[in-house]
């Protein structure tokens, strides 16, 4: 490829997409609406980090939900790597929400 830029913008687009592919268990509302996602980096090298939170420190799905986003992330076919960063600083809020999510959940 004689372009040796890569379009991260068009790559984090992507990975957006297949976040809102993953569901919190307990909240019919995927992870990306819910505001879990607080970061996305995407270097040259194809290499992805997603920092993350959960509703609760002791979100049933603290093992697994991370896990998936992880091998979600590493099956397109641009991602060379992908790793999750869980963090809880700040604390996930109902604030942190869309207005998408608020309004399935009938918050608004």
């Amino acid at each position: 490829m004689s372009d040796s830029t890569i379009d991260t913008n068009a790559l984090g687009e992507q990975i957006v997409k297949v976040l809102k592919t993953i569901f919190d268990p307990e909240i019919p509302v995927d992870i990306y609406e819910l505001g879990l996602i607080y970061d996305v980096f995407v270097n040259e090298d194809y290499d992805v980090k997603i920092l993350m939170t959960l509703t609760t420190p002791n979100c049933p799905v603290a093992e697994t939900l991370p896990m998936e986003v992880e091998e979600k992330i590493k099956s397109l076919d641009q991602v060379n790597s992908a790793e999750v960063e869980i963090t809880f600083d700040p604390p996930w809020s109902q604030d942190l929400m869309s207005e998408e999510a608020k309004l399935e959940l009938g918050m608004l």
